[in-house]
């Protein structure tokens, strides 16, 4: 069979590409190897994702959804005191100093839904084997079906978001892992915690623990629900063997600000586990690909970043291969065309995650000397990386010590 364009994966970078391309009436056939819904961490959106969920008609969508609106971040130190929130109006208009923290499970099916309606093709329950490749141009992939077949797709683009599967990356053996990050979550969700009141309700929290070894995120969803991980090292979590149960439980013990929100709560399901998610792709396409979303890169959970740099990744790589039909170029200069921009606003996100792991490196410390910064990490934490200049604040990084890693590739 021929299509236009091939997508790998249905969560928000393939919705979203298939969404804009799907619209300008091209041919768009997207394999996902789940039978939506399905359940999936990371569940909090950046303000900056505003705009391209308005573009792709989401927004109306998000706005009569249960999600719990979230205003803000709040950081805990190590001794269990609370640090003062980073409220997304600081910086952003009122309109879109807000954002939400999403059910996965309905959101990614909202996303994938929507894409439908704009035209796209879905096959659920299909898993792409293989991606094809001529002269070492991509023209299609191979899939099996949900009746087991293994049957060809050929197109001009194949677009690769199957998520930290990373197919693509890893047939090409061109993804490599963050040296410096080499960490690992576990996490569950709770029903009945504590949360705050008012405005702070849907409040993104990050808690440090004792020996500041691990950090806990706390996110509320819908239905009294919250999602809580704990990430740490990986050779420190899973030391001695231990079970993801019982790791998460002795690192709760040393979480002063966690402990009171859980004492009533209940565990939804077993512990779950990730391991060595933070990695980076050397190339973001070639000829008839492209990489989207974790399929390309994934940071670090600790800014919640995954869903917004989806979003983005998908709109810029869509309006790369738009441009690429318009002038029948396939190339793989014309289908990463995005990249540099991309990656201006990754690096940016990227060097405030290598910050919060510097062990010298406390926000409350490092905005007492540079009052100044607040605005930039604001402006990082709400998305804004691709509008506003943030690079003032890497200058203040250096001087204060603090490691930033090495630059993206």
């Amino acid at each position: 069979m021929k299509h236009d364009v091939v997508i790998i994966g249905g969560g928000p970078a393939g919705a979203t590409a298939a969404t804009l391309i799907a619209e300008q009436g091209r041919d768009v056939m997207l394999f996902e190897r789940d039978q939506f819904p399905r359940f999936r961490i990371g569940e909090s959106l950046m303000p900056g994702s505003y705009q391209t969920l308005q573009r792709l008609g989401m927004l109306e969508k998000m706005q009569a959804s249960s999600f719990p609106k979230k205003f803000s971040v709040q950081f805990y130190g190590k001794s269990g005191k609370a640090g003062a929130p980073f409220y997304f109006k600081e910086n952003e208009p009122e309109e879109r100093a807000q954002t939400w923290q999403t059910l996965r499970s309905d959101f990614d099916q909202m996303m994938l839904g929507n894409a439908i309606k704009k035209g796209a093709k879905v096959q659920y329950q299909a898993s792409v084997l293989d991606v094809l490749f001529e002269n070492e141009r991509a023209v299609g992939v191979a899939a099996r079906l949900p009746d087991k077949s293994v049957k060809e797709f050929r197109a001009r683009v194949v677009i690769d978001a199957s998520g930290q599967s990373a197919l693509l990356s890893r047939k090409l053996k061109i993804s490599a892992a963050e040296p410096l990050l080499q960490n690992a979550a576990v996490f569950a969700h709770f029903k009945g915690a504590r949360r705050d009141s008012g405005v702070d309700e849907g409040a993104t929290l990050i808690m440090h623990t004792e020996n500041a070894e691990s950090w806990f995120w706390f996110i509320p969803m819908p239905d009294n629900v919250v999602s809580v991980g704990v990430v740490g090292p990986i050779n420190y979590l899973f030391r001695d063997g231990r079970a993801a149960q019982e790791i998460f439980e002795s690192e709760l013990q040393k979480c002063k600000s966690l402990m009171p929100r859980l004492v009533n709560a209940e565990q939804c399901f077993p512990m779950k586990t990730t391991r060595e998610f933070s990695y980076k792709s050397d190339k973001v396409a070639g000829d008839g690909w492209t990489l989207i979303g974790d399929a390309f890169s994934f940071l670090d959970p600790i800014y919640s970043s995954g869903i917004f740099l989806a979003l983005k990744s998908g709109e810029m790589a869509a309006d790369s291969i738009n441009a690429a039909f318009d002038k029948n170029d396939f190339s793989g200069k014309q289908l990463g065309a995005f990249a540099d921009e991309y990656l201006k606003g990754m690096e940016a996100i990227r060097k405030l995650v290598y910050a919060f792991y510097s062990k010298e490196f406390s926000f409350a410390h490092f905005l007492k000397k540079y009052p100044d910064s607040r605005r930039y990490i604001v402006d990082i934490l709400v998305g804004n990386v691709y509008q506003k200049d943030v690079s003032p604040l890497f200058k203040h990084f250096e001087e204060f010590g603090v490691t930033t890693g090495q630059a993206a590739a």
